[in-house]
């Protein structure tokens, strides 16, 4: 073989090399977003750096993004995070369970939802993939996930970037009040404790917790952005639902409420037979003061039917069979 010939070969196959890559380059060069998406583009080429090129933002057509380049896709439509006292609804997308102390030391178990969205602004987009796009998250199944990588990732990024921080203003605002100043019945449980009955008196636990609710919004979207370094979720809005009591502790309270229906249906009872017990002496008193009128009663006593009626006759009056 020539070395020409040589030469046109290696020619062919580079030029057939090259159109591969160029058509793979091509395919993988595309990407498009839906209505609920927003994607970042960092330069992925071998040529490239790993900037930030560009946002597309959501419901896109399909979109030049160059060869190679990565695409971080994020949220965009309004997201939603549950907390609960369930242990059975706890998941790994999204419920967790949470418990904080009251100022009285008992756990409360907390039901509520947090509201929020990802900041679209392309600047903040563009560093926000820049500081936490760049790094993996540990979920819950302890695997390592960056945010972007579907809804496990973006729930490990969560919860161990933002829900440190929900815990912390529902630790501070919920240890400010007492458990019986967010559940009633939890007086059962104080006064077992002093060994003294109590009398529960009328409270208003939904306003104690609209005051804990109003606390934790007026801070926490402060508080996210400080923990993150910028705005990058807006429009949060916590809704707390209810505040519970620990299982072992809500059997407590079942118990004590059990008793003290026990004790006042006994008062009843003792207060009934007492009312009783004097109207019957009030009655004895008219009879001893009015032999006729007992003469009387004892008549309207008698059951229906009865044609002879002997007072007075200690051995009774014989009466037929037939």
């Amino acid at each position: 073989m020539s070395l020409r010939t040589t030469l046109v070969s290696a020619a062919t196959v580079a030029a057939l090399i090259a159109a591969v890559v160029t058509t793979i380059g091509l395919f993988h060069g595309f990407d498009s977003t839906n209505g609920g998406e927003v994607a970042v583009i960092r330069d992925g080429g071998p040529l490239d750096d790993n900037r930030v090129r560009d946002v597309i933002d959501p419901g896109s057509g399909l979109t030049w993004t160059g060869w190679w380049s990565q695409v971080h896709k994020y949220p965009a439509q309004q997201r939603f995070y549950t907390i609960t006292a369930d242990a059975k609804r706890s998941t790994l997308l999204g419920v967790d369970v949470v418990t904080v102390p009251s100022s009285d030391g008992v756990n409360m178990g907390i039901e509520g939802t947090l509201y929020f969205s990802m900041n679209l602004d392309h600047q903040t987009l563009k560093l926000f993939d820049d500081k936490f796009g760049t790094r993996r998250f540990r979920g819950q199944d302890n695997e390592m996930r960056y945010a972007w990588d579907g809804e496990e990732g973006w729930s490990g990024f969560f919860g161990q970037a933002i829900r440190p921080v929900i815990d912390n203003a529902l630790r501070s605002q919920v240890g400010a009040f007492r458990c019986a100043e967010l559940v009633s019945s939890c007086a059962f449980v104080e006064s077992g404790a002093q060994q003294k009955a109590i009398r529960l008196a009328p409270q208003d636990n939904n306003a104690t917790l609209t005051k804990v609710q109003n606390a934790i919004n007026s801070t926490l979207e402060r508080d996210v952005q400080q923990m993150l370094g910028a705005r990058f979720l807006v429009d949060l809005k916590f809704n707390l639902v209810r505040v519970t009591l620990p299982a072992q502790v809500q059997a407590a309270v079942d118990r004590s409420q059990a008793a003290f229906a026990a004790v006042a249906e006994a008062q009843a009872t003792v207060a009934s037979a007492r009312a009783q017990a004097e109207a019957n002496k009030v009655r004895q008193d008219g009879y001893n003061k009015c032999g006729t009128c007992a003469e009387i009663e004892k008549l309207k006593a008698l059951p229906q039917g009865i044609t002879v009626y002997a007072p007075g006759n200690a051995g009774g009056v014989a009466l037929p069979t037939k």
